[in-house]
């Protein structure tokens, strides 16, 4: 049991954060108790990593299993699909079966339907004022739905750009601030890293 104010295993698996490790590191350099336990964990991961990777064993037989084999039936089935050959055969008999039965097989004409006579209408004649009249208003009407589907349009590319435009700002504010937070985790690691000693030590 260590007497270190954070979990030990959490500061070897690199889970503290900067203040929590360092309080642990200036802790563990005074208590001996806690440097072997340190010592402990490094030596269990070095254990761990130097055991060769063994494969899972796909199925485990249990005394069981002979109940559980499948009926005959089953394994008729089985053999069957698992082999090219006789779904072959079995595919052709089939055909030549169908090919059978359609050459005897003649279906009953089907009966021809009767049309009606055609009916011819007449057509009131109409004043080309009218005519002219109803073309214009068709017109109008069908410009002023264009228009309106045009406005529409308008308005919603407008909410497109407008909500790209917001997007583009938050993520370049994300990355301003991201850009930031390395800079100062930089900044941090350059002051606490240890003078270099470069072995001359006289």
């Amino acid at each position: 049991m260590s007497c270190s104010p954070f979990d030990l295993r959490d500061y070897f698996l690199k889970e503290l954060a900067d203040p929590q490790r360092r309080e642990v590191e200036s802790h563990v350099r005074s208590c001996e108790p806690c440097r072997e336990e340190l010592d402990r964990l490094q030596l269990t991961e070095s254990a761990l990593f130097s055991l060769r990777d063994e494969e899972i064993p796909q199925r485990i037989a249990f005394v069981s299993d002979p109940i559980f084999e499948p009926s005959p039936w089953r394994r008729f089935l089985s053999d069957f699909w698992g082999s090219t050959a006789r779904l072959g055969f079995a595919s052709a008999a089939m055909l030549s079966a169908a090919l059978v039965v359609f050459a005897f097989y003649r279906p009953a004409p089907a009966p021809v339907p009767q049309t009606a006579p055609a009916v011819v209408r007449t057509v009131a004649a109409v004043p080309d004022s009218e005519i002219q009249a109803r073309i214009d208003s068709a017109v109008a009407k069908g410009v002023a739905e264009i228009e309106a589907r045009q406005v529409l349009k308008t308005k919603e590319l407008v909410a497109e750009v407008d909500h790209a435009r917001r997007g583009l700002l938050l993520a370049a504010q994300e990355l301003e601030y991201a850009q930031r937070r390395r800079g100062t985790e930089r900044l941090n690691a350059g002051l606490l890293l240890p003078p270099r000693n470069d072995g001359d030590d006289r």
